[in-house]
């Protein structure tokens, strides 16, 4: 996360005084029962330990509170997983940066031709057929850069929650491509 996001973030929230936005690794949040609420947007796919990521989260939680974390499915998206992370993986990840911006407008002219060609199988597509080319490219090029790219499928992104042992664990599938998954820490531990 970049001081930009940071600063997007604490404009949006300034309507809550108590909202805190800050910036630490999942691996240190270092606090414990604080948070009504604690989530995660797009991290925990991309790093080597979201166990230990989540067992952070749960800690930080109050009992009672809720756990969250938005994850890439990896139901409607096999084809990433099959074509594209190969590609990410050996060419894409370890190039440089303005070699994959750049070749990152060819595969982003092909998925809007795509989108203008009628590509609407799953909502997904719907959503983003109607985002401008740079918005798209800002998607395309986010997919060809991490080092590490996980894809969980349903039971998967619900097991990440249920050995932090989280109660209640649900998920909701977002737009037919990712997953939010929800859990509440429990409000007694055993002795």
């Amino acid at each position: 996360m970049d001081h930009r996001s940071l600063a997007a973030a604490r404009r949006n929230l300034a309507c809550f005084p108590a909202a805190q936005v800050e910036h630490r690794s999942a691996y240190e949040i270092n606090e414990a029962n604080r948070f009504d609420i604690v989530f995660s947007i797009g991290v925990l796919h991309h790093i080597d330990s979201p166990d230990v990521a989540v067992a952070q989260m749960v800690k930080a939680a109050r009992p009672g509170g809720t756990v969250m974390a938005w994850l890439y499915g990896h139901e409607n998206n096999e084809w990433i997983v099959r074509w594209f992370d190969p590609l990410r993986n050996l060419i894409f990840r370890h190039a440089p940066l303005p070699m994959v911006y750049y070749t990152s407008h060819g595969l982003t002219a092909l998925l809007w031709l795509a989108l203008r060609l009628g590509l609407s199988r799953i909502e997904y597509f719907r959503l983003i057929r109607s985002f401008s080319y740079r918005h798209l490219q800002a998607i395309v090029f986010d997919h060809m850069i991490p080092k590490i790219a996980k894809y969980y499928r349903r039971d998967e992104a619900m097991a990440l929650f249920e050995r932090a042992e989280l109660e209640n664990v649900r998920t909701l599938w977002v737009n037919e491509m990712s997953w939010t998954v929800i859990g509440n820490k429990p409000t007694k531990t055993g002795a």
